[in-house]
């Protein structure tokens, strides 16, 4: 029978780094310049008059950023409120111990979604009559009432009561029990269009509703219109308070507002070089062979695909930044990985680090330049990147 020598616990002390902010960083990552986040806020808040606050949309994960650090930094730089889209992104943020007012700008429908609002303390929107008094009857169970926000249609054709029904709906709610009118507000269609025909429509309509709340005795201590864009092209739409995501996130709606005010990216997508080979001429790269080479090539293989948010349609498209200079793409970007012509680069190595969206030297490549090329908006892109990315802080070094 073979002796066993005895177990320890004796842990050996090792070169090696296992801490996760660290390990993280050998593949890919989502970088948040929070300094820049803070930087935008401030900005925003200057162009803003002293009397309208900033609310924040941090919705859909702060538009990919990460809705936690994004919160806590925002509420640090001056926004007073947090808009998200659910519940559950409320709650979230709830958890991680957030005090400032949070308001849900989806529509909330069912007596267990209005219970979970009032114990997180989360502020709904209330967006018809019928919705409204179902609000109230489930708070009258629950004997709690509830700070609610009114949305009115004024050529979104999205959510809300349309504008010329706006009296009688707000009447209703404002005698409903168990809730309490915060704001009343609506959302533009077209802010980001230079031509301000369609906007300054939708600004009358609600303008003319408010008008006719007012004559009815009732007085709504908060309105708010503006979403990032038209902050950025009419003071006129600022009121009492402005909705402001894409810009916070050092973006501008559209290339006419570029000249409105400084703003500076705060996210940056970088991953790791995991293998350089050199190909012969006329061979294919990756599935399908979209790629095939005219010549001898060398290739590097990064460690990031279409599974963490790189849109497959950019394959043979796509360039990114690697020691300063562009570098193509090549081939179908794959699920976990892309290919990368490096040819014109001398000794490139296994680690270095590629930079698919944000600054490297003097070049850089923004989520624009990604929507542009795919016919879509930044939004989009800002939130297609997946959680398999660690969002981690930049690094000062």
């Amino acid at each position: 029978m073979l002796s066993q020598e005895p177990t320890t616990n004796v842990v050996k002390k090792s070169r090696y780094n296992y801490q996760l902010s660290e390990i993280i960083r050998q593949r890919a990552w989502v970088e948040i310049d929070q300094g820049a986040l803070s930087h935008n806020v401030r900005q925003l808040r200057a162009f803003l008059s002293p009397s309208t606050e900033l609310m924040a949309v941090v919705k859909a994960d702060a538009y990919g950023h990460g809705a936690i650090t994004v919160a806590q930094t925002v509420l640090r730089s001056g926004a007073t409120r947090l808009a998200i889209a659910t519940l559950g992104e409320g709650i979230e943020l709830r958890e991680a111990g957030i005090i400032a007012p949070i308001v849900v700008l989806g529509a909330v429908n069912n007596p267990e979604e209005i219970a979970a609002l009032c114990h997180w303390n989360l502020e709904p929107t209330i967006c018809t009559p019928q919705q409204a008094i179902t609000f109230s009857k489930t708070l009258a169970e629950l004997e709690q009432t509830l700070l609610v926000h009114l949305k009115l249609d004024t050529g979104m054709s999205r959510l809300g009561t349309l504008w010329h029904q706006a009296t009688e709906f707000v009447t209703l709610v404002h005698k409903l029990p168990y809730l309490k009118i915060v704001s009343i507000y609506s959302h533009l269609a077209t802010a980001d269009d230079p031509d301000p025909t369609v906007m300054k429509m939708q600004q009358k309509r609600f303008e003319d509703a408010i008008h006719q709340i007012k004559a009815m005795g009732i007085d709504p201590p908060c309105l708010h219109l503006a979403n990032s864009a038209a902050v950025l092209s009419d003071r006129s739409l600022h009121y009492d308070l402005v909705r402001v995501g894409l810009a916070m996130y050092g973006l501008y709606p559209a290339p006419h507002l570029e000249s409105t005010i400084n703003l500076k990216p705060v996210l940056q997508v970088k991953a790791k070089i995991t293998q350089v080979k050199t190909l012969a001429a006329g061979t294919g790269v990756s599935y399908g062979y979209q790629y095939i080479s005219k010549q001898d090539i060398k290739i590097a293989v990064v460690s990031i695909g279409y599974a963490d948010g790189i849109p497959r349609n950019l394959s043979n498209r796509l360039k990114v930044l690697l020691r300063g200079q562009f570098v193509q793409q090549i081939g179908a970007i794959t699920m976990d990985q892309m290919m990368l012509d490096v040819s014109n680069l001398p000794d490139v190595e296994v680690g270095e680090i590629v930079t698919l969206i944000g600054f490297d030297g003097k070049n850089s490549i923004s989520a624009d330049d990604w929507a542009n090329a795919l016919g879509t908006i930044s939004w989009e892109i800002l939130c297609s990147f997946k959680h398999r990315l660690p969002r981690i802080g930049k690094r000062l070094d």
